[in-house]
């Protein structure tokens, strides 16, 4: 098996009513009525474990089994540079640097990159984020969103600080010899 025999999440999606109406007759799946056919119990035992029993989990823990010997951080690793970030690479590269830097052009890019990491960690039982995910996302940041303006606030020019630091440091003892003088003239008003 390769990576190209693992079908992007699009694929499955467009799928599902395929998958719905294959399962009506399929021997070994639930019926279209919710009734389970009787050979549902005869089902192959899997040798390595994955996430869950989805159609492109199994996908990927075989691909793992059979280039890595188990699901690995090496794996992890393949996956994520060959289905994950490539897609997202691709979709970038349609985007200037300027449109790169408006969120609303990379929302849903960047979000269906995180889905992905986060599916592929899933499937192989390895926890999300992890350091692997991580390093993904400040590669992603370090090549695509570093030239992007940042809209922090820094600190204000030093004679602004200057003059904000000073005037309450000042005003407090012409306050406290306003409040003296007046103690002492026994002024009660």
């Amino acid at each position: 098996m390769d990576l190209t025999q693992i079908r992007s999440p699009r694929d499955d999606d467009d799928d599902e009513e395929e998958e719905e109406v294959s399962q009506e007759r399929a021997p070994g799946r639930a019926t279209v009525d919710g009734l389970v056919d009787e050979l549902l119990a005869v089902q192959p035992a899997t040798t390595t474990a994955c996430g869950n029993n989805s159609h492109r989990c199994t996908e990927i823990c075989n691909f793992c089994s059979e280039m890595y010997g188990a699901p690995t951080m090496d794996c992890l690793s393949t996956l994520l540079s060959h289905l994950c970030v490539s897609t997202f690479e691709s979709s970038m590269v349609s985007l200037n640097s300027t449109d790169r830097c408006i969120w609303g052009n990379v929302r849903g890019l960047y979000s269906n990159l995180s889905l992905c990491t986060e599916e592929m960690s899933d499937c192989l039982l390895i926890p999300w984020p992890n350091p692997l995910v991580e390093d993904t996302f400040v590669d992603i940041h370090s090549r695509f969103f570093k030239d992007c303006p940042t809209e922090e606030h820094g600190d204000p020019p030093p004679v602004v600080m200057f003059a904000l630091v000073m005037t309450p440091i000042c005003l407090i003892p012409v306050m406290v010899s306003l409040v003296v003088l007046k103690t002492m003239n026994g002024d009660d008003s």
